[in-house]
């Protein structure tokens, strides 16, 4: 049994049932408060956050045991993250789990996401998030512009590979230099019903081959192709990290050595 549990039944116990009643307001804000002690207690270590807060990133796709090793170095920095997606589908009142385990872990940080749903009750000190279709270029180039430098971004969207692709080519640009990118739940790069194909790895409409098709980029420069003009990737890709249905890639900053 939970202490949150154990102590509302302490409370119900030491009180008449009128006064109970009338604490209900207080109860409603209870797994609130707890969560965030347990959050102040764990802030160190994502895994147990994305328990804490519920987020499938752990217990289920596994993610932020990699999310711990790449995000470290930013963790207690002045960033900015905007995350594509805040969770719920098209329920209002559920979702942003992963944006307040966001918060916890960055305590410097602004958070900011993206939905195509009204998520807005979700927004907090420190978290905002704009509504809106993550395949809409100048949707997209907007919430951009009004948050700044971006530090951070996660693609944890709709996962139909068009609209992974619009999303890349639209912000990988407009990341900060040294910035990070991620797409999580590459998987659907085989699902059909997602854009994705199983019956040919290297479908050119999927995000997989895509990525796949970058890490040319990182050797570019021994490509000794007479003429060559190197693309926008070739000259800002640094390095870029393949797990199971996830993908991270650092953008490139000044002073890099390849």
């Amino acid at each position: 049994m939970s202490v949150r549990i154990v102590v509302r039944n302490i409370v119900k116990k030491a009180v008449s049932p009128k006064m109970y009643g009338g604490l209900k307001h207080f109860f409603s804000y209870e797994k609130k408060i707890f969560r965030d002690i347990a959050s102040a207690m764990n802030s160190d270590n994502l895994n147990r956050l994305a328990t804490i807060h519920g987020t499938d990133k752990w217990n289920l796709h596994w993610y932020t045991q990699h999310y711990q090793k790449h995000f470290q170095e930013l963790k207690n920095k002045k960033t900015n993250l905007l995350e594509i997606g805040v969770g719920g589908d098209a329920d209002t009142k559920k979702g942003g789990n992963s944006v307040r385990m966001w918060k916890a872990f960055f305590p410097n940080a602004n958070i900011y996401a993206l939905d195509l749903h009204d998520k807005s009750i979700h927004n907090e000190r420190r978290i905002k998030i704009f509504q809106g279709d993550q395949s809409d270029v100048k949707f997209l180039k907007e919430v951009a512009k009004e948050i700044g430098e971006i530090d951070i971004i996660i693609d944890d969207g709709s996962h139909i590979n068009e609209h992974v692709l619009i999303t890349f080519k639209t912000l990988f640009p407009l990341l900060k230099k040294g910035g990070i990118y991620v797409i999580e739940d590459t998987q659907t790069s085989y699902w059909a019903d997602y854009g994705g194909d199983v019956s040919n790895f290297n479908a050119p409409n999927t995000m997989l081959t895509f990525f796949k098709s970058l890490t040319d980029s990182l050797n570019a420069k021994d490509f000794r192709i007479p003429g060559y003009q190197p693309s926008y990737y070739d000259l800002n890709i640094f390095s870029m990290h393949f797990y199971r249905n996830l993908v991270i890639i650092y953008k490139s900053k000044e002073g890099d050595r390849q």
